[in-house]
Order: structure tokens, then C-alpha cells, then sequence
């Protein structure tokens, strides 16, 4: 996690399971879902966001350092944990937002509790079949060349990872992989039905975009505006997929003035 605040770590019981959480922040509570390449330890993008509110970041299980569990088949599998860890943190109608695969969780996560949250945001997110384009499969080249498709800039990469990641980067990246194929791949990274069930969700929705993304096309994002009720779209321009990781000032923006 960060190392601008003081970030703590716990482990929440949700029914059977345990999960890895991380915390900062006062204010109102915002619930952030990390991309299926795991979450770097430090993130300039929850930093701001945690300045005005209590962030709560849930690890998803098998990706990166968090454990994983055998029995995980879907995505809908994770959003039902996190449904119960709501309720053992009692986060009354958090706000939500998710990144990539975690959008895919999040956006679940609202067709489960239909007015169950102060708002949704949705970056870059799975869990929709594109219009136009496809999902990039991350089998079809080395986890290193994947994570750096989440970038335009790629010096936004090297600053986060380095222009040479670590060995524990690849081996966490390694593992994140894994685990996507376990719980998204037939079909690979969306969801038949997901795109019958928004139309019930409550929550105001911002759904944002890089418009150089090359993991989920842009077109994705206006299939998910189109179906979420009253959803505003942003497309950031000159910006990839990984969006909270390349402009994370232009992000913590929206998404603050979004669900403050």
C-alpha cells in the first residue's frame, strides 16, 4: 500500500473466509477494488483520496499477497465476500470503486445491493463484453508486457515498477495471472448475464476511461454508461487502462468531487 499515510492492514472475517484489508483516512467511507495486476505498495491515487475519506482496499484473494481460496470460481464469488465484509466493517452505503478486474467485482457488487451504496465508480472495468475490440487476454504474452499495456505513458510505468521490475514484482504478477484464469476465463474476464442485471442499480454511477486503453475497450465504457442508469462517462484522453495508476491526480479528482 501507500507510504504517504499511515496505512494499517487487518484481517476481516467475512462468513467462513478471512480477508486482507488495508486502511487510511477519515471522512466518508470510500471502498476501493484493485485491477486484476494486484496493488503496488504505493499509490498516490489512494493517498488523495484517503485526505478526504476513510479508504477501505480489500486484497482479492489470490492476488498478489493476499491467500488464496480453493473454492473461488467468479468474480460474483469475491463481490458476495465483500458484500459480508461490509457488513462486519458496518459500512452503511459506502461509496464503491473499482479498477479493471475490481470493477468488475464492484459493478456485481451493485446489481447485489441495488441502493446499497452512496455511489458507484467504475475505471476501466471487465465484466462487460466490448461492443467493438475484446478483452486483452494477458495468456497471450508475458506478465510483464501485460502490466505495461495498462499504460500509455509508459514512464508512469517506470516510476511505479521500474524501467526492470523486481523478481517479487514478476512473481506477484505471476500469481495474479493465475488466479484471473481460475476465477474469468470461459468466457475470458466478463459476464453474460451482468449486462441484463445493472439496469436495477440505485446508485448515481461515474464511469471512467482512458481513451488509449488497451485492456478493455473504450467501447466497454460507453456499453456500461448505456446500461447503468443515468451514468455520467468521462474518458481521460492521452491515458491507458491502468488510469488510477497513470493521471491518479486526475482520478482522485473525479472520483472525490463524484461521490463527495
Amino acid at each position: 500500500m501507500s507510504t504517504q499515510l499511515s496505512w494499517t492492514e487487518t484481517q476481516v472475517q467475512a462468513g467462513a473466509s478471512s480477508l486482507m484489508v488495508s486502511r487510511a483516512g477519515s471522512g466518508p467511507p470510500v471502498v476501493f477494488l484493485h485491477r486484476e495486476i494486484g496493488i503496488p505498495e504505493r499509490l498516490d491515487f489512494l493517498d488523495a483520496l484517503a485526505a478526504q475519506h476513510e479508504v477501505i482496499v480489500p486484497h482479492h484473494p489470490g492476488f498478489g499477497r493476499a491467500p488464496r481460496l480453493d473454492w473461488l470460481r467468479h468474480p460474483r464469488d469475491i463481490a458476495v465476500l465483500y458484500q459480508a465484509m461490509l457488513v462486519e466493517l458496518r459500512l452503511v452505503a459506502p461509496a464503491l470503486v473499482g479498477s479493471g478486474f475490481g470493477g468488475w467485482i464492484a459493478a456485481e457488487m451493485a446489481v447485489m445491493a441495488p441502493a446499497g451504496l452512496r455511489a458507484l465508480v467504475l475505471v476501466g472495468a471487465m465484466g462487460l463484453k466490448p461492443d467493438k475490440g475484446d478483452i486483452f487476454d494477458q495468456a497471450l504474452v508475458n506478465y510483464i508486457d501485460y502490466a505495461r499495456a495498462g499504460f500509455h505513458d509508459q514512464s508512469r510505468f517506470d516510476s511505479i515498477y521500474g524501467a526492470e521490475p523486481s523478481t517479487d514484482q514478476l512473481e506477484a504478477w505471476d500469481i495474479c495471472r493465475e488466479s484471473s484464469f481460475r476465477v474469468a476465463w470461459k468466457p475470458y474476464m466478463y459476464s453474460q448475464s451482468l449486462p441484463h442485471l445493472l439496469g436495477g442499480v440505485k446508485a448515481p454511477a461515474l464511469v471512467a476511461w482512458g481513451a488509449e486503453d488497451r485492456i478493455v475497450p473504450p467501447s466497454a465504457a460507453h456499453f456500461y454508461a448505456a446500461r447503468l442508469p443515468g451514468a455520467r462517462l468521462e474518458i481521460i484522453p492521452n491515458c491507458g487502462g491502468a488510469i488510477e495508476l497513470e493521471q491518479p491526480g486526475t482520478v482522485a479528482r473525479l472520483v472525490t468531487e463524484f461521490v463527495g
